[in-house]
């Protein structure tokens, strides 16, 4: 038995996705809560509501569209196996200094935008009472299932104005307050 979506059928599902989605960002925490023991069959330990927004709208996306392949995912198990990060950076810092070969970069080299979230990420904006949800894709964004290449342009489609995509769906703010 085929077990592939057809196209129409990817389209309703990513729709359905973005649905629950904007619905997360309405509910209480207390609700999200409940949402997040349901996916995860387990009580959640945060209390903060976007945390728990975040943590349920990946855990829906790697239902839907599948997480990583079992052989990535084996890789990333076996080079965190040979690779202690953790205690070669406690080490490096009782010395006092770190070795080049030896330190740990804590980002990955890109040619996104580095205020941008990593691609597969959603991007939420309420606006006049609409909730709007956008992915972020290695070359664009997807919005209402069009490609659009920056986020001001989705910006003006949603408003009809000119607006800088960064500030309308509050990016740059808080790259600026160190959190990426």
């Amino acid at each position: 038995m085929d077990t592939r979506l057809t196209p129409l059928e990817k389209t309703e599902n990513k729709i359905s996705i973005a649905a629950e989605v904007a619905r997360l960002a309405k509910m209480t925490v207390p609700h999200l809560r409940a949402r997040h023991a349901e996916l995860f069959g387990e009580p959640a330990r945060s209390h903060h509501r976007e945390f728990l927004a975040r943590q349920i709208a990946w855990r829906l996306q790697v239902e839907a569209e599948g997480g990583l392949p079992e052989e990535t995912r084996q890789l990333a198990l076996a080079i965190a196996r040979e690779a202690p990060l953790r205690v070669r950076i406690e080490s490096a810092a009782a010395r006092g200094a770190a070795v080049a070969d030896r330190t740990a970069t804590t980002r990955l080299a890109t040619s996104q935008d580095v205020r941008l979230p990593m691609p597969g990420s959603l991007l939420m904006k309420e606006h006049k009472g609409e909730t709007h949800v956008v992915k972020v894709l290695d070359n664009g964004f997807d919005y209402d299932g069009r490609l659009y290449r920056s986020l001001s342009a989705i910006a003006q489609d949603i408003t009809g104005t000119k607006w800088n995509g960064f500030l309308f769906f509050g990016i740059a703010k808080e790259a600026a307050h160190g959190r990426r």
